[in-house]
């Protein structure tokens, strides 16, 4: 097995627990941090444990033949410009949700990334909580049956209280509430799920609290989704302005059972009078110390090793982006939108 040199490009919240993660793997040696703000390399000794050479200058970072890996965490409107860069310098690539705000950024994307034949690991790390595994698990080995419903919510208030709070209302940066969290809750359902959508319908609407006042905005959406075959549906609300504790809502429907969080129930096991308790790790905070990147970094090393694209790949997470596309576009319009007006 390999070890991978990392640049992280962007020093903020996510870029340190990202840096912690990379410590405590052995796959992984973090040699370099690209920021445009001033960055002493000893608070980085001091803070985690390792010598990291200082960039100023993205193009810098990613010349540096030294490093095998870039590690996007800059402000999502970044992403696009610095992926494409990258994959043409020959790097691998680590990108943080969203990889773009547009349409058709992405696709400049993807193809850059499929013309250097690069490795990505897109960081939708929800997938890596052990309660999404044993759903997916449940749900391939069927033993909830056929599902026919499913849903994922997202909520999380994220007010002035918040450290992403500054950036994350402007519109140009934040994109809307799909594109700057809730795309956590539509992904899980989607990769849950695999089943490919055909329509979306959304609306949105946003908290009259004054403390939201300053998002460019609607930080409220739900979102219907009707997929192919018409066997499925599917709903995803996005909450970006609640006054509640941090909820991530799962809920699996199918035709001998259900799953709903850590709860089980399947009339195919006899003997089960009501809902189990799954032993797993819930979706239960918003703060990236506690999202499981080690876990999303480690199979990345394996895919690497093998050459085998990750399933969190930049390629199999445009669906995700795409179906976030037709939501935003259907709560302007106030009309379905279908997938195939986002064309690959």
């Amino acid at each position: 097995m390999g070890t991978y040199n990392v640049g992280i490009v962007g020093f903020g919240w996510a870029a340190g627990a990202h840096l912690k993660s990379f410590t405590e793997l052995p796959e992984f040696e973090p040699v370099a941090i690209m920021t445009r703000s001033e960055l002493d390399p000893g608070r980085i000794k001091a803070e985690y444990g390792v010598d990291v050479r200082v960039y100023n200058d993205f193009d810098a970072i990613i010349n540096d033949e030294n490093i095998d890996i870039i590690d996007i965490c800059t402000p999502h409107p970044c992403h696009a410009e610095q992926v494409i860069k990258a994959a043409d310098a020959g790097k691998h690539l680590i990108i943080e949700k969203p990889v773009a705000l547009n349409f058709k950024d992405m696709k400049k994307m993807l193809e850059a990334v499929e013309r250097n034949k690069t490795m990505t690991s897109v960081c939708f790390e929800v997938r890596f909580i052990s309660v999404a595994k044993a759903m997916k698990s449940i749900i391939q080995e069927g033993q909830i049956g056929d599902v026919y419903y499913a849903e994922c919510d997202y909520f999380h208030g994220i007010g002035p209280w918040y450290k992403q709070f500054d950036w994350n209302v402007k519109k140009d940066i934040g994109g809307s509430s799909l594109l700057t969290a809730g795309c956590h809750a539509l992904d899980l359902l989607l990769w849950l799920t695999d089943f490919e959508v055909e329509e979306v319908f959304s609306y949105s609407t946003r908290n009259p609290n004054k403390v939201f006042k300053a998002y460019e905005y609607d930080s409220t959406s739900v979102t219907l989704l009707k997929f192919k075959g018409n066997k499925i549906i599917g709903k995803v609300a996005s909450v970006i302005d609640c006054m509640q504790p941090y909820v991530f809502n799962m809920n699996m429907v199918g035709s001998h059972g259900s799953i709903k969080n850590n709860l089980f129930y399947s009339k195919k096991i006899e003997g089960l009078n009501g809902w189990s308790i799954l032993d797993v790790q819930l979706v239960d905070s918003g703060d990236v110390a506690h999202h499981p990147y080690r876990e999303q970094f480690a199979y990345f090393a394996k895919c690497i090793d093998s050459g085998q694209e990750s399933h969190n790949s930049l390629g199999n997470t445009f669906e995700t982006h795409r179906v976030i596309f037709a939501a935003d576009k259907s709560a302007k319009t106030g009309k379905p939108v279908k997938l195939s007006e986002f064309k690959v």
